[in-house]
């Protein structure tokens, strides 16, 4: 349609067309996403269990989490192909509330962690992504491969052997079924092939329904069973905050990933939001909440080629289906079948490039430093969000460290007046590069005027207006005076408002 047609066309085509998308229409498209959708469907049922586990609930309520974070993201949140469920780090979070005060608590302060949720994504909280420098997103991203791969460890310890050579013929399918053709996702081949051997086969291995029954039917949705005092209030709100924070944190580093796989934009505001609606959709049906969860994601967007919301809300929808109509079928899956998976999730995922000699070699030693502290962080507290805020303000400490040092002060005596001295600033004054300016001028020696030329230097910040201020001080106390001259329009009006007033009288 062109746009002249475009613009005539009536608001029900409108609406039409944004109801029914090109895609839709497309057989390929359409295989891809469904097939996608199955795919991360299975490898979701282990993990929602797991992190059920953690929480200290009923398998049932992770499952229930997952299923309703999936389907509602799908629809209201702000990244295509992203797939949320239950996580691990939000069972952390929630783990204690549960433990302490019980189920109920637990889904109060789910739904009260949405609450916030939305609120900060309406404040505009997703706009301090863009100050997440691409070191802390490279050891963020390089952490996550590796927590994966750990998660993996224990399906290995402590089991029959028949369970290695599964795991090795897994990824072996995964990495040569494409190959031959990519009709149908590799990973997912994998799954029924591995699954067909040890049930034909009658080898005993762990499979998914060693991890705990999965429910038999829907969720119900409800209040949580907790007495709506202004005492629970305190009591869920620390919980369900720092529940809002890592869900967000998590989120958005996971959106921001899936940006650069599929080098597409998307909201994050609307994803903030988004994760709020589904958590407060999560608690109603009694889940344990989520967020984006990076692992199931990689699966979808780059081993499978999803990129629609299609695969995510059927992801979500196949989770309760394999779940109440072919529970007795999922529980059969070898652990090795989605561990071979899993594995190959990693490999994809980590950013091989950014730990190879010859980048490390040309990258700045801050910046190494800065990745590693990330992943180390994250990898030492299984918290995404630990190791992103204390890379971040690691990045920034060493950026004002290297900025610092280009700030200098040079003296001339003018020409054209020998009673003059002349001190060219130049470079960012800030706080750290401010602080040690007074020292850099002959209070005793120079003579009665002096001029500061700060046409090469910008005033960041209400520590520079103090030292410049510090400067003239001194000066003053001897009778000489200072003109500061060059300031450009911003370091003007902030010099011209806070000049002299950042001392007491």
């Amino acid at each position: 349609m062109s746009s002249a047609a475009a613009t005539a066309a009536s608001p029900a085509a409108r609406l039409r067309a944004a109801l029914k998308p090109d895609w839709l229409s497309d057989p390929k498209v359409w295989r891809t996403e469904v097939l996608a959708g199955l795919v991360v469907a299975l490898a979701l049922v282990p993990e929602a269990i797991a992190f059920s586990v953690i929480a200290g609930v009923d398998p049932a309520i992770g499952l229930f989490a997952s299923f309703s974070m999936a389907v509602v993201t799908a629809i209201v949140g702000g990244r295509r192909a992203m797939i949320s469920a239950a996580t691990g780090a939000v069972a952390l979070v929630i783990a204690p509330l549960n433990r302490e005060h019980g189920l109920g608590y637990l889904i109060a302060g789910v739904i009260l962690a949405g609450v916030f949720q939305i609120a900060l994504g309406a404040l505009g909280v997703a706009k301090l992504m863009r100050f997440v420098p691409r070191s802390v997103m490279v050891g963020f991203v390089n952490a996550l491969a590796i927590l994966v791969f750990l998660a993996q460890l224990p399906e290995t310890r402590n089991v029959p052997w028949a369970v290695y050579p599964l795991i090795v013929g897994g990824l072996a399918l995964i990495v040569l079924l494409p190959k031959l053709t990519t009709v149908v996702p590799a990973p997912l081949v994998s799954i029924i092939v591995l699954t067909a051997i040890t049930v034909g086969a009658g080898i005993a291995v762990p499979t998914v329904g060693d991890k705990g029954d999965l429910p038999s039917s829907l969720p119900v949705p409800g209040l949580p069973d907790v007495p709506f005092t202004l005492h629970t209030l305190t009591t869920i709100a620390p919980y369900a905050f720092a529940m809002a924070l890592v869900g967000l944190m998590e989120s958005l580093m996971t959106a921001k990933l899936v940006d650069e796989i599929t080098d597409t934009r998307s909201n994050k505001t609307r994803e903030s939001v988004g994760q709020g609606v589904a958590n407060i959709v999560t608690g109603f049906l009694g889940g344990m909440g989520g967020c984006a969860v990076v692992g199931q994601t990689m699966i979808n967007v780059k081993v499978s080629g999803a990129r629609t919301r299609l695969s995510t809300f059927l992801a979500g929808a196949f989770l309760m289906v394999l779940c109440v109509v072919f529970g007795p079928v999922v529980s059969d899956i070898p652990m090795a079948a989605l561990v071979a998976v899993m594995v190959m999730v990693c490999f994809a995922t980590f950013d091989w490039h950014s730990v190879a000699p010859k980048t490390l070699r040309r990258m700045p030693a801050g910046e190494i430093a800065v990745m590693v502290i990330t992943v180390a962080l994250v990898v030492a507290t299984h918290n995404l969000a630990v190791g992103v805020v204390a890379g971040s303000i690691t990045a920034m400490v060493v950026f004002a460290k290297r900025v610092a040092h280009h700030a200098d002060v040079t003296a001339v005596t003018d020409p054209d007046d020998g009673g003059t001295v002349v001190y060219r600033v130049t470079g960012e004054l800030f706080f750290a590069s401010s602080n040690d300016i007074a020292e850099r001028f002959d209070y005793a020696g120079d003579p009665e005027k002096v001029v500061i030329d700060l046409s090469a230097a910008h005033v960041w910040d209400a520590s520079s207006v103090a030292a410049l201020d510090a400067v003239e001080a001194k000066y003053a106390q001897r009778g000489k005076t200072v003109e500061i001259t060059g300031l450009n329009a911003p370091s003007a009006d902030l010099h011209g408002r806070l000049t002299g007033e950042l001392t007491g009288p």
